[in-house]
C-alpha cells in the first residue's frame, strides 16, 4: 500500500523532537539547493546567450574597439567581460601617458616600445579575467556538493536516533508486535527518505553546473587565443586598435 501525503504529515508530526531537528536541517538544506539550482540555471543561461551575442558581434566586426563598447552593455557575459579587462589592459600598455576616454588611437608604431611583453601582458590579464568569471560561475555551487554528501548521513542520523528511541519504548512496554514495532520505525525513516529528497537533486544540479562550467572554461580558453591572434593580425597590420578605455 502506498503511503499517502496525510500519512506523511502525520509520521512528521508524531516525531520525536531529535528527529524533528534533523528534519528542520534537512529542509533548510533542501530550500538553500534549490535556491542555488534556480539561480544558477538562470545565470549559466544568461551567460550562454550574451557569451554568442558577444562572439557574434566580435567576429562579424572583427574591430576590438566596437566589441569593447558592445562588450560594456553585456554584463552577464564572462567573454564580454573577460574581454573588456583585457582591452583596458591593451590601452594603458600602449598608451600610459596619453589621457583616458578621450577616443585614444594606439597604432603598429606603439609596438617597438610594447615588444612581445605587451601580448603577456594582455594574455595573464585574459588568465586572470577567466579564473575570476570561473569562480564567479562557480559561486554557491560546491554547497551543493556538501549538501549531496552528508544530506543521506544526517537523515540516516535522523532514523537511527529514531529506531534508538522506538526500540527504548518496546523494551519498556515488553512487546515486540509488528503493531507497536512499525509506527516508531516509519517514523524514523522518514528521516532517511528527507535526507534522499535533499540530497539527489543536489548532487545531479552539481555534476550538471560543472559540467556546464568546465564548458564554458574551455570556451574563455578558445576566445583568449582567437583574441590574442586578432590582436597580433591587427597590430602587425598597422591596424589602429582604438576606443574609450574605460
Amino acid at each position: 500500500m502506498i503511503v499517502s501525503d496525510t500519512e506523511i504529515i502525520r509520521l512528521i508530526l508524531n516525531a520525536g523532537p531529535m528527529v524533528r531537528m534533523v528534519l528542520l536541517v534537512l529542509l533548510g538544506f533542501s530550500i538553500a539547493c534549490w535556491a542555488i539550482i534556480f539561480t544558477k540555471i538562470m545565470q549559466l543561461r544568461r551567460a550562454k546567450r550574451q557569451n554568442a551575442l558577444f562572439l557574434d558581434s566580435l567576429w562579424r566586426t572583427g574591430d576590438l574597439a566596437k566589441s569593447f563598447a558592445q562588450a560594456k552593455k553585456m554584463r552577464d557575459s564572462p567573454m564580454a567581460r573577460a574581454f573588456r579587462m583585457a582591452y583596458i589592459e591593451l590601452t594603458r600598455q600602449m598608451g600610459p601617458s596619453q589621457p583616458e576616454g578621450d577616443g585614444n588611437a594606439y597604432s603598429a608604431q606603439d609596438l617597438p616600445r610594447a615588444g612581445f611583453g605587451l601580448r603577456l601582458t594582455v594574455e595573464r590579464t585574459l588568465r586572470r579575467a577567466t579564473q575570476m568569471e570561473i569562480s564567479r560561475l562557480s559561486q554557491y555551487v560546491p554547497f551543493l556538493a556538501t549538501a549531496g554528501n552528508t544530506a543521506p548521513f544526517i537523515g540516516l542520523f535522523g532514523t537511527v536516533w529514531g529506531i534508538m528511541n522506538a526500540f527504548h519504548g518496546i523494551g519498556l512496554r515488553g512487546s515486540a508486535t509488528l503493531s507497536v514495532v512499525a509506527p516508531g520505525i516509519s517514523e524514523a525513516l522518514v528521516a532517511t527518505a528527507a535526507g534522499l529528497a535533499a540530497a539527489i537533486p543536489a548532487v545531479i544540479a552539481f555534476n550538471h553546473f560543472m559540467t556546464a562550467i568546465r564548458t564554458v572554461e574551455t570556451e574563455m580558453g578558445s576566445f583568449s587565443l582567437d583574441f590574442l591572434n586578432i590582436l597580433e593580425r591587427d597590430i602587425l597590420s598597422g591596424r589602429e586598435v582604438s576606443g574609450d578605455g574605460r
